[in-house]
């Protein structure tokens, strides 16, 4: 078995819950594994944090941890120590709306498209990987190699990907992947890091108004608009809703102090435009128009 030379670590969030769902990959060297978790370690083991997670961000030192995560990542990210790639997709588009869509077999198809245009597009064409997806996860990682069946097509460029009707999902074979370990989220900072920035991901899509709300009524440089008349009454905020509009408006300013090249405003939610950044937030779309949404098996002909 050859030896990893690269690591990644997996997340998902809101896999069967809202419009919008997403998975993210945090991918990096080996060699500079160590360094990134131990800071990443050492900001928790300051505020006494055993785990930071998306969800129970609710207080203003999860908050402030949250946006020193995020201050760290994108620091390594431009010293090219490592990338975060975060894949949200919309149940509501023509790949998505069916009758009787498949949730679990679907993220396994997500998953496989993230790491194509990760392993296999962001990094060295020989490196071999050490995967740690979160262990509480929809997916069967013990079982992943067989579970993907994908339909067939007659598309000639297409025929890389489905083989007569039918194409395993042969991660070893396609990605070089060395091993798959399942990790408890609250052992690795790093699995932690991928859930704030899929969390953040989904949520300033699905909640881009009560954000813009947040920012024209609480950020320092709001401007008064008619976007606050009767605002208050159609925008209730909770004080979950507060801090994670107040991490978004953070990284936000962050990430164009550091000309990252991810917008915010411009497409309600956030987005990198050009997926070679190191911190690339993508919307999937179909990619022709024979790519649907896989379905239960009691609704397969």
């Amino acid at each position: 078995m050859p030896r990893a030379t690269h690591v990644a670590f997996s997340d998902e969030s809101h896999q069967n819950i809202g419009r919008f769902r997403g998975n993210s990959l945090i991918s990096l060297k080996k060699e500079h594994y160590k360094l990134i978790s131990d800071r990443l370690q050492l900001l928790l083991k300051n505020k006494r944090i055993t785990e930071l997670k998306w969800n129970k961000l609710r207080n203003d030192k999860k908050r402030n941890v949250g946006i020193q995560f995020l201050t760290e990542s994108i620091n390594f990210a431009i010293q090219g120590l490592l990338r975060v790639d975060v894949l949200v997709w919309d149940i509501e588009d023509r790949r998505h709306k069916i009758r009787g869509r498949d949730d679990v077999a679907n993220l396994q198809r997500m998953y496989y498209h993230i790491f194509k245009n990760v392993l296999s597009t962001r990094w060295p064409d020989k490196s071999a990987w050490f995967l740690y997806p979160d262990e509480n996860t929809a997916i069967d990682w013990d079982t992943v190699e067989d579970i993907l069946d994908m339909v067939g097509t007659k598309v000639e460029r297409y025929r890389n990907i489905f083989t007569k009707g039918k194409f395993k999902f042969r991660l070893r074979e396609d990605f070089n992947i060395v091993e798959i370990s399942p990790c408890d989220s609250k052992q690795e900072p790093l699995i932690q890091l991928c859930d704030l920035y899929v969390g953040m991901a989904i949520y300033s899509r699905n909640y881009y108004k009560r954000y813009r709300y947040y920012f024209q009524t609480y950020s320092p440089s709001r401007q008064m608009t008619l976007f606050n008349v009767g605002a208050e009454n159609s925008v209730k905020l909770s004080n979950a809703d507060k801090q994670r509009c107040q991490l978004i408006l953070e990284f936000n300013i962050l990430c164009k102090s550091k000309k990252m090249g991810i917008s915010l405003d411009s497409y309600e939610g956030l987005k990198t435009p050009d997926p070679k950044n190191p911190v690339n937030f993508w919307w999937y779309e179909p990619q022709h128009e024979l790519d649907k949404a896989p379905l239960r098996q009691k609704h397969q002909k």
